[in-house]
């Protein structure tokens, strides 16, 4: 009997925590498939031919407005990198496809309170800019050049062909003009639905992972690890530990946010439960991929490069917001457990729901399923690649 309590409780908290996010992971989805259904993925290869400082930015901007799936992101900055975009631009694109985007946000405000938002947004800027330094110092032509080499061979990993669709709007005219046409309407639904596709086994294995830990788990073994009873020390601990737990989880993209509450309430640092979050890119799984796409140097290369810079970002996190008294007090962190109440919650949660059924209507009358099959097909050709820029 003890054991259906344990499991019951389990997947109450994991039902609690998908009725909370709903609405927002829908509003998010929703918005940043309006922006990839007007952008062309050309137009994102011909912004990213270097690495200059500007650059950077514009592909952090346009990669959090192209909200995608840890497997999506990274499948599609190789796609970009064959194409001619310049490499650690293309890195500096999938970091922010996956951890700049509006439904992060939402939900770490919803789960966890507004500073995680706010920490998020500002240490995803310092990440690629850590990431961006290593490169220059340390990403030699010879390792870059065997990464191309590698990435044309075209070698599958997973959601090449997703990766590989432009849903975006052909007609021309202006950005309200192509968005309220027929045209338009079928293209955010295409997008919604194939990212929510895309995402959806990651986020209910996040969930169901976060519930079990959080049923399971005592809480005086998360205080053991974290060194809760030594403040340095935690602080010292949790950006170095927090991705090294996040490639283990084997969760990726907004699956892991979960997860992150469970560390949080458990005792693992401000700064430890960003890098957490971070580390996304960097799970076992997706470690396999950036061989398969660059080789195993550059895979070990990514690894080292990407691990520094989430934990060199974790820190100056705890650092500033320890500074400026924004860190949240663990007292009021609370797994939720609540189930379904008549709130703004369910009110929220009943009109995006509509929206989503309205779209995937549309995504089924237009043609989508065809595209659903597709998602894991085949990369791009070597031969429909374009050019490559060779600068880094």
């Amino acid at each position: 009997m003890s054991e259906m309590h344990a499991v019951t409780h389990a997947l109450s908290i994991a039902g609690s925590m998908t009725w909370q996010i709903t609405w927002a992971l829908i509003l998010g989805f929703f918005l940043a498939a309006i922006v990839e259904a007007v952008v062309r993925k050309s137009t994102i290869v011909r912004l990213l031919g270097d690495a200059r400082p500007r650059t950077l930015a514009v592909a952090a901007g346009l990669g959090a407005a192209s909200s995608s799936c840890s497997y999506a992101a990274v499948a599609l900055a190789r796609a970009l990198f064959r194409k001619g975009a310049n490499f650690t631009a293309a890195m500096a694109f999938e970091i922010a496809s996956t951890n700049l985007v509006i439904e992060l946000g939402l939900i770490l405000a919803l789960l966890m309170g507004w500073q995680f938002t706010l920490a998020e947004f500002t240490g995803g800027p310092i990440m690629i800019v850590i990431m961006a330094v290593l490169f220059r110092l340390f990403l030699g032509e010879r390792l870059l050049r065997g990464a191309r080499q590698q990435a044309d061979r075209g070698l599958a990993g997973a959601m090449e062909g997703h990766a590989a669709m432009d849903m975006s709007i052909g007609r021309q005219g202006s950005f309200a003009r192509r968005l309220l046409s027929g045209e338009g309407f079928t293209s955010v639904s295409h997008v919604f639905v194939m990212e929510w596709a895309a995402i959806l086994r990651d986020l209910v294995v996040g969930l169901l992972a976060a519930g079990a830990i959080a049923a399971w788990v005592p809480d005086s073994f998360w205080r053991a690890f974290f060194f809760t009873g030594h403040p340095l020390a935690a602080k010292l601990w949790g950006p170095l530990i927090g991705p090294l737990v996040a490639v283990i989880s084997f969760v990726c993209s907004i699956g892991n946010v979960p997860l992150a509450v469970v560390l949080w309430k458990g005792g693992i640092s401000f700064g430890g439960v960003v890098a957490f979050i971070f580390a996304d890119l960097i799970i076992a799984p997706i470690l396999n991929i950036y061989r398969k796409y660059y080789g195993g140097r550059m895979a070990l290369f990514i690894l080292a490069a990407f691990y520094l810079a989430m934990a060199a970002a974790g820190y100056v996190i705890e650092l500033v917001f320890g500074g400026l008294g924004l860190v949240p007090g663990k007292a009021s962190a609370k797994i939720p457990d609540q189930g379904v109440s008549l709130d703004y919650t369910t009110w929220l949660n009943i009109v995006f729901l509509i929206l989503a059924g309205v779209l995937i209507i549309r995504f089924v009358r237009t043609g989508g399923a065809a595209m659903l099959r597709m998602m894991a097909g085949a990369p791009e050709p070597a031969d429909a690649a374009g050019g490559h820029a060779h600068s880094r």
